[in-house]
């Protein structure tokens, strides 16, 4: 969820920590349950986009905080602002952060940015985090996880379901690396109302896969793997609804073979209407207000799918939270447009009319399914196409925003960290993989078992 770096230092390691939570009641660091903590700095400071940010030098969170304070020695120009990234607290040992939130789902951000921090070359440092009887990251090493990605700094955010009235988040050294983990200058919770989260009953395994179906637990952690706004521009924290400070990437990245559809706008006398199934804060109004669609031409139409690519880690469960609008007349009766939703080769809703999920043009809805990724599979296939069984006027697919969301398996979420490409051997990294898959030609998925859904 970042711009690639136009050159990364190898052997750096920044780890930023930034936690926050699904609601906000104020943007100020103090605002009850919402705290933002500069990791190593010493007084506060501001951010670009306004945000507050307490330096943890005997701060109420970490009172006795040890480690060392230090800054990074150069800022990349595409770092989003100064402020966090440039300071970390280096520790040699386990340490935890405490916050005191308001029992429910918090967003918890870790933020990483290659730098070298006290004069310590971190090529080699891995380090866990786990928060919420959850291990988040397991021998980790940021600067090798960016390298992979090609990005100039990394977010990683999580959902957790604080039962309790505080929230811990411990970060540890691993054994096999040379004993010092890096954070980075913020910590940001916020605890209130949970995310418009609910729990479809049943999980989609792979065909021939011997395990049964299994439900998905209102509490289980999540890590937020992509949120993109489908055939819009992309959407910075400071835009994000309800102060969430969610970043909204653009789709076109995942776009699968060279049939990209139409990107389209809302019509001007068009507005957004939420309601009490779809609140503000499920997603801004600026993703509802853009879209991409198959396109005009009905035959063309018929004969590819509007495909998204999006690696993922193999062995889990994930949940797939699809966004829809109808912005544009003339589509505003019943059957004038529907669709098949497919998830990894296999049906997961024939006749999509959105008008009549919403009740009308310029409604949100969304649409939640769970899949499982098996063991060896790396990429997670989100495809539309037209439903010409139910006879709608128009043949065409679209989708405003999608959000995937990986799901805790046991106690974990932490996966195998990416591989780094070996040049001289003619490697490439998974994200140039990636673009390689999306430059032939356009997957057919057909139809398969139904996926679990529930439509918000």
């Amino acid at each position: 969820m970042a711009p690639p770096a136009a050159s990364l230092p190898r052997l750096f390691l920044l780890a930023h920590v930034v936690a926050v939570a699904v609601a906000a009641s104020g943007d100020t660091t103090t605002a009850a349950g919402q705290f933002r903590v500069n990791c190593g700095a010493s007084v506060w400071a501001a951010d670009s986009e306004g945000r507050v940010w307490d330096g943890d030098d005997a701060s109420r969170f970490a009172p006795f905080v040890s480690g060392v304070a230090a800054g990074a020695p150069r800022e990349d120009p595409s770092l989003p602002s100064a402020v966090p990234y440039m300071t970390a607290r280096v520790f040699d040992s386990s340490y935890t952060y405490s916050f005191l939130v308001r029992p429910g789902r918090v967003f918890l951000r870790l933020y990483f940015y290659p730098a070298a921090y006290a004069g310590r070359g971190a090529g080699d440092a891995l380090f866990g985090v786990a928060a919420g009887g959850v291990t988040l990251l397991r021998g980790f090493n940021a600067s090798q996880a960016a390298l992979a990605l090609e990005v100039a700094y990394l977010v990683r955010e999580f959902s957790l379901y604080v039962s309790a009235g505080s929230l811990d988040v411990t970060f540890a050294p691993s054994s096999s690396g040379h004993g010092h983990a890096y954070l980075v200058p913020a910590i940001n919770a916020v605890g209130g109302r949970g995310p418009c989260l609910k729990a479809p009953p049943h999980v989609l395994w792979a065909r021939g896969s011997a395990r049964p179906p299994r439900a998905l637990l209102p509490d289980a952690a999540l890590q937020t793997m992509y949120r993109l706004n489908v055939g819009g521009t992309p959407v910075s924290p400071g835009d994000d609804s309800d102060l969430l400070y969610r970043s909204w990437d653009d789709d076109a990245p995942y776009i699968f073979g060279a049939a990209f559809g139409v990107s389209y706008v809302k019509d001007s006398n068009v507005g957004i209407q939420y309601s009490a199934s779809v609140p503000p804060y499920v997603a801004p109004a600026s993703v509802y207000a853009s879209a991409r669609s198959m396109g005009p031409a009905a035959q063309f139409n018929l004969n590819y799918n509007l495909t998204w690519l999006l690696p993922v880690d193999a062995g889990f469960r994930y949940l797939l939270r699809l966004h829809f609008c109808e912005i544009r007349y003339p589509i505003r009766r019943l059957n004038q447009r529907s669709f098949y939703v497919y998830v990894n080769n296999q049906t997961a809703q024939e006749g999509m009319d959105v008008i009549a999920l919403s009740g009308g043009i310029g409604r949100p809805v969304y649409a939640d399914y769970v899949v499982a990724v098996t063991a060896g599979q790396t990429d997670l296939w989100v495809a539309l196409h037209p439903d010409v069984n139910t006879l709608p006027q128009y043949y065409d697919a679209f989708l405003n925003g999608l959000e995937v969301f990986k799901l805790q398996t046991y106690d974990r979420l932490a996966a195998p960290s990416p591989q780094v490409p070996d040049p001289e051997a003619g490697g490439s990294s998974n994200a140039a993989q990636a673009r390689s898959k999306r430059n032939v030609a356009a997957w057919a998925a057909a139809a398969g078992g139904l996926v679990a859904v529930l439509v918000g």
